[in-house]
């Protein structure tokens, strides 16, 4: 094999590596067509995916921020809302505007108004789909979501 050849299968393995390399990892916003809200919870899930994400996990918003392992994660990763029920959505609005429940690590309105509106209710009805049955609990889908239609105070 000639000096020219070598390095075309080189370059050609190296860009396959690449492209093999970039795509792992790569995750898609996935809002259901079926959602009776789609627009307004998938431009909720890319403002999550955005301002959210780098904490906390959600699927549907394709962020993955929380610890694997509570024992070993960082103080700073929030929790995994894949398997965390958030309802109803007061509740999440309520953590948004307040940076979270205890006031540790969560920047009080990293998101206001209406955009806080919708990402609380997108998270009050994604939240909780993979938590595991547990006898006795109530899965979060059967719990009552109570969106929020009209601003706080209005």
């Amino acid at each position: 094999m000639g000096r020219t050849a070598r390095y075309a299968v080189i370059l050609v393995v190296a860009l396959a590596a690449a492209a093999a390399i970039s795509a792992c990892g790569t995750q898609n916003i996935s809002v259901p067509q079926t959602d009776p809200a789609h627009a307004s919870d998938l431009a909720a899930a890319q403002l999550f995916h955005q301002r959210c994400g780098g904490c906390h996990t959600l699927s549907y918003a394709a962020t993955n921020g929380s610890g694997e392992n509570p024992r070993t994660y960082e103080s700073i990763n929030g929790p995994n809302f894949n398997v965390r029920c958030e309802r109803p959505a007061l509740r999440v609005l309520y953590a948004i505007i307040n940076g979270g429940f205890s006031g540790g690590y969560m920047p009080q309105n990293i998101v206001v108004g209406q955009q806080a509106q919708e990402i609380a209710n997108f998270v009050a009805r994604f939240a909780g789909r993979q938590a595991p049955t547990q006898p006795g609990v109530t899965p979060c889908v059967q719990k009552p979501l109570a969106l929020i239609t009209t601003a706080p105070g209005s």
